[in-house]
């Protein structure tokens, strides 16, 4: 997926590796929990290989399992400028009072003020120049916006998706993210039941998946990159049950950074930034199941940071062993410093 650029090294090769188009899940399976589950709990010489279905199995009384309740929302506007040019927006993260930071294509050519239609109908008006890469916009038709705004898929994604829903958690509940919580994909509710029935804890939390979970890292080092910023809330009941916990299972990578951040703040909502790296000191989540990520990405840097340098092998294996990567793709399991 990435390219030799012949030049100096950078720190980000270090998160690098080689990802064939054809290993990337296009589909999602007609059984959520069918999906292959990699169980890297005892290290990447102990690998196993399972299903989503074997985690009932897998988990344990005392154990507290935590998912993002995060919604996708309709973020992606197919829109027209009056010149009669087409351009895209998708809107990020909203004030409340009908104004949003958005992304635009193409944003140069499109001046503040500029309003944006869909057919007849004005929809967006242009606010603010760039900042940092956003830009600020107004929705004028909110029912509109919502109507026939689509779900924002991943561009790794190429093939069109016959049930939105399928981008959706089955527990999902709170509005506010533009891509999903990956992990909890794989969750029906016929494995959360049977995860329940063993007496262990299920909690939820939200974290708005935005920028900060899928902006690709530009800069050479990684104490450059800056992770913008996320929302995220925490129950006081789940937070209770997952100090109480004798093991913390953070399904997805947006739970751990929301309760690693709690922690670290004392604050069960606000917004995040941290981008997890190499030296973090986890406090709080002890197994993570995640799904495969994107090359050079900072969800590979945190994978490194929290299982250590064995992902490699565990990436090698999936590879070798026919696993599907990225959101439709399968997951595996990690536990804390197993990897060292």
């Amino acid at each position: 997926m990435s390219e030799d650029t012949g030049g100096s090294k950078s720190e980000l090769d270090s998160y690098d590796y080689w990802l064939p188009k054809e290993r990337i899940a296009q589909h999602p399976l007609e059984l959520r929990s069918s999906a292959r589950l990699l169980d890297a709990r005892h290290g990447p010489t102990a690998l196993v290989d399972r299903q989503v279905t074997d985690l009932a199995d897998i988990l344990h009384l005392g154990d507290v399992v935590v998912l993002n309740e995060s919604r996708v929302i309709p973020a992606r506007l197919r829109l027209k400028r009056s010149s009669g040019g087409n351009c895209e927006v998708l809107l990020l993260e909203a004030d409340g009072e009908g104004n949003f930071q958005a992304l635009i294509r193409p944003s140069k050519r499109i001046k503040s003020g500029e309003v944006l239609f869909i057919g007849e109908s004005p929809v967006i008006e242009v606010q603010a120049n760039e900042i940092a890469g956003l830009r600020s916009v107004r929705v004028l038709d909110e029912d509109l916006a919502k109507r026939l705004g689509e779900i924002p898929l991943p561009p790794y994604i190429e093939a069109e998706l016959a049930d939105p829903e399928r981008y959706q958690t089955v527990f999902a509940s709170r509005d506010g993210s533009v891509a999903a919580p990956t992990a909890g994909l794989h969750f029906d509710l016929e494995t959360l039941l049977a995860i329940e029935a063993k007496g262990v804890e299920v909690v939820k939390i939200d974290l708005a998946v935005g920028l900060g979970t899928f902006l690709p890292i530009k800069v050479e080092k990684l104490s450059d990159h800056k992770m913008h910023e996320e929302a995220y809330t925490i129950p006081p009941e789940s937070w209770q049950r997952i100090k109480e916990a004798r093991r913390v299972v953070a399904v997805g990578t947006t739970v751990l950074r929301a309760l690693e951040s709690a922690k670290l703040t004392g604050d069960l909502s606000g917004r995040t930034d941290l981008f997890v790296q190499e030296g973090f000191e986890f406090q709080v989540v002890d197994v993570l199941m995640t799904n495969f990520h994107v090359p050079r990405s900072t969800l590979i840097v945190l994978i490194s940071a929290f299982y250590g340098p064995g992902w490699r092998q565990v990436y090698d294996y999936a590879l070798n062993n026919d696993y599907r990567f990225l959101s439709f793709g399968d997951a595996m399991l990690l536990a804390k410093g197993a990897g060292r």
